[in-house]
Parts: structure tokens; sequence; C-alpha cells
């Protein structure tokens, strides 16, 4: 492999894998030995690139607007378009929007080769059933960013309306609606809120930050059965 090819794609490895990564994974993932991937990292240093860390450590790359552009291949391209054009489909107006000016902040920045690529994918998305998002979507998907409560009027199974106060962990896009993955203060519990039944929504000063991710991991946990809740309680039910 060319030196500089090899360079791209120790940058590339940088980016992608979780920092610090260590010598022995990035020399794997760059098909070198770790002596050569030592000198890589010297070389790429040397080349203006901020790359923290040592050897026994690992190594964080910095992005620089120095650094070489991110490069994508044409099945990466692909993946980008037909995953953005999806987003437009099933997305609220907000969504829409900025997966329409994403594409066009990345296919700007694409050499005139790839940007015909982007411009022509050969793969393409549609709905024939256009998803029509309820319209406090923004506000809860403000509220997971910004780990603040929210008060929620919920119909629930048996027909009844009640009054909730949920923490919102995140919204799950499913074939034909939308759903609300929270932890509910009423049950103590997490549950996972259909956000068609969701009448009403309003913020609230009470903030749950920084457990949100922390909450999130443990949802999942509990719906494969793992640890957290004891091991014969069911998967997080809809509420």
């Amino acid at each position: 492999m060319a030196r500089a090819d090899r360079l791209f794609r120790l940058l590339d490895a940088l980016r992608r894998l979780p920092a610090p990564a260590t010598a022995a994974r990035l020399a794997e993932e760059t098909g070198v030995s770790e002596r050569t991937l030592y000198r890589d990292i010297d070389s790429l240093r040397a080349g203006g690139a901020l790359i923290d860390g040592a050897a026994g450590y690992g190594y964080t790359l910095t992005e620089d607007p120095a650094l070489p552009p991110q490069m994508f291949t044409r099945l990466e391209v692909e993946a980008l378009v037909l995953g953005l054009a999806e987003v437009r489909q099933a997305g609220d107006a907000d969504l829409a929007r900025a997966a329409e000016s994403a594409l066009a902040k990345i296919t700007a920045t694409l050499p005139e080769r790839v940007q015909r690529q982007a411009i022509h994918a050969v793969q393409m998305t549609y709905r024939y059933e256009k998803r029509s998002p309820p319209p406090h979507l923004a506000l809860i998907r403000s509220a997971c960013w910004d780990e603040q409560a929210l008060d929620i009027a919920y119909l629930d199974n048996a027909g009844t309306t009640t009054r909730r106060r949920v923490w919102p962990l995140s919204v799950v896009f499913l074939d034909r609606s939308l759903m609300l993955l929270a932890f509910c203060t009423l049950r103590q519990d997490f549950r996972r809120f259909h956000l068609h039944r969701i009448s009403e929504v309003a913020a609230t000063d009470d903030h749950f930050r920084p457990r949100r991710v922390p909450l999130l991991r443990a949802f999942l946990r509990q719906m494969r059965g793992a640890a957290g809740p004891p091991a014969t309680a069911p998967a997080a039910p809809t509420a």
C-alpha cells in the first residue's frame, strides 16, 4: 500500500474508532505493524494533524481545517443519500428540512466525481403512505436533548386519558407510527408511548440531566432481559 494511502486510512480510522484508539487497533485497521504505526502517527503530526495520546494510552484525533477532507466511497454515498431521503419522507417538517440541508452541505464538499455519484445515486426511497407526524414532535425531540421532563396527557390501552410526568429518552420511528421511549414518574418504570395517543405536551422546569444516556442504556438492557430490573420483569410495556 502506498504511504499516502496508508496515512489517509489511518486518519479515517482515528475519526471512526472510539477514542482513545490503541496502537494495536489502529495497526490492525491500517494493516501495518505497531512500529510502523508509531512512525505514521509522527508523520501525521508533522503534517499538522492534532493527535493527542501516546504509546500505551491510545490516540485521539482533534479535527482541524488543515486536515485532508473526509472522503466517502460510492457505497457510503449511496447510504447517505438513501438514509437522508428516508428522513425527508418519514420525518416532520423540521427534520425534512435538516436532511435536505445536510445532503446539500455534504455534496458541496465532495470532489466533482463523487458529487455526481451523490446527485445520480442509483437507490431511491419513496413512501406511498405519507406519515403525518404529531405537532408536538419538535418539543419532544428538544426535551430529549435537553433532558427536560414533560407533562403529557396520554390515552392508555384501557381508553382512559391519564396525565403523567415523563423523562423523555428517545423517539423511535416505526413502520406506521412514532413511539416515545421514556421513564414514567407515575408508574416509576420505563414506558413506550405511542405519539398519536399523546394529546397534550407541556415542558416543565424539571430536568433529569445528566441521566438520559444511563437511563436509555438501562432501558435497552431491560428490553433484552439483561441487568437492571429483575430477570422476570416484562420487556418495557407499552403505556
